[in-house]
């Protein structure tokens, strides 16, 4: 379980958080400019801020189209398992490289998997060949998105 009190974090944290996720190649130097630190200051902070597992990944948002992958779908999955005993489940579907997201969630389904491929054949084929391998998965829910309008993974940084 995570304990809360190891997130505590004040204005200089969220402030450096702010600044990397609009741009996390900003140099410590960029960053000790805009919150007034000297850049070593910075630099053991942001280091604090990874070992606390605030920050948690470096990466690098590619345009899925420049790759092919059009194809973005949602599948509601329900697993005949209860709460506690899906690991298998949950474990097989992440392993499946186009997936990108695998939410546990209330309602009628048990997961809400988020996945993007090249077109509808490839889905197809991903459905045939991994998730009905997938033991003690019942039913499956796809749902195609036609247009993206908003699509980010950057968080609301409160202002303190």
């Amino acid at each position: 379980m995570i304990n809360e009190n190891e997130f505590v974090l004040d204005k200089i944290d969220l402030q450096i958080l702010n600044l990397m996720q609009e741009n996390s190649r900003i140099s410590n130097a960029d960053i000790a400019r805009e919150v007034g630190m000297a850049p070593s200051g910075v630099l053991e902070r942001v280091k604090k801020l990874e070992q606390k597992k605030v920050i948690q990944q470096y990466t690098t948002r590619i345009n899925p189209v420049a790759l092919q992958q059009k194809l973005l779908a949602f599948i509601f999955i329900k697993a005949n398992v209860g709460p506690g005993c899906d690991n298998l489940v949950t474990d097989e579907i992440a392993k499946i490289p186009e997936v990108q997201e695998v939410h546990h969630v209330a309602g009628d389904d048990c997961y809400l998997v988020k996945i993007r491929t090249y077109d509808s054949a490839s889905l197809m084929n991903i459905m045939r060949t991994h998730f009905s391998q997938i033991p003690n998965i019942q039913s499956t829910r796809t749902t195609i998105v036609l247009e993206t309008v908003k699509e980010q993974q950057q968080l609301v940084i409160p202002i303190k």
